[in-house]
């Protein structure tokens, strides 16, 4: 290898979630990064989300799975409040209805749970947490997302996933499910979480960070 040539770093989502990464890398693709989820890894730890916090959450995957893996991990948690539920499904967004990732079942159970509900009592808000941790798992960036809406009282377009069926975009009068991709990857928590997190990423492929 010349002196001019670098070797690309790899990124990794501590997540198996192929949408995650989806967006993940409609969001930070434009850098030269070699970005990729767990696949690759069939090995890696199951980290358990024990935190009551999304950023607690994130930070558990970063920093254990990095020097596991042996590269930069970003952690990253999100889920959807709705404050007249006290804030649930919160950290247990994914699980809500008892199942990991049971999209489904989740979104059955928030309908029935805000049945009762009209009005401003139907606001809520996703959030996404970003942790990114070095390969020795050392914490080098933490950021934060939110995107405000309401839920609806059935759902509406099959796009996104988790509660994007239920979430309504004031701005848009649709759900995250009816509109198109792009248009959530330009306002959505999980983009201005990782827009916070740019500039990080920008030092990291210029050598700043290493």
């Amino acid at each position: 290898m010349s002196a001019t040539e670098s070797v690309m770093i790899r990124l990794v989502l501590g997540s198996r979630n192929k949408k995650k990464l989806k967006e993940m890398v409609a969001l930070l693709g434009y850098l030269p990064l070699d970005l990729t989820d767990l696949t690759p890894y069939p090995d890696a730890p199951e980290v358990e989300e024990t935190a009551d916090t999304f950023v607690g959450n994130a930070a558990l995957k970063a920093t254990q799975l990095a020097p596991v893996l042996g590269a930069w991990v970003i952690g990253e948690d999100s889920g959807l409040c709705v404050p007249a539920l006290g804030g649930a499904p919160g950290v247990y967004s994914a699980r809500y209805a008892g199942t990991h990732g049971d999209d489904q079942a989740n979104n059955d159970k928030l309908l029935r749970e805000m049945a009762h509900l009209g009005g401003a009592d139907r606001a809520a808000y996703y959030v996404s947490t970003a942790v990114l941790a070095d390969p020795t798992g050392k914490v080098i960036a933490s950021v934060e997302g939110r995107c405000h809406g309401a839920i609806v009282e059935e759902r509406r377009g099959a796009g996104g996933f988790g509660y994007d069926p239920l979430f309504l975009v004031p701005e848009y009068g649709k759900t995250f499910g009816e509109l198109p991709p792009e248009v959530k990857q330009q306002m959505s928590h999980r983009a201005k979480a990782f827009a916070e997190l740019r500039p990080v990423m920008e030092r990291l492929v210029k050598g700043e960070l290493s």
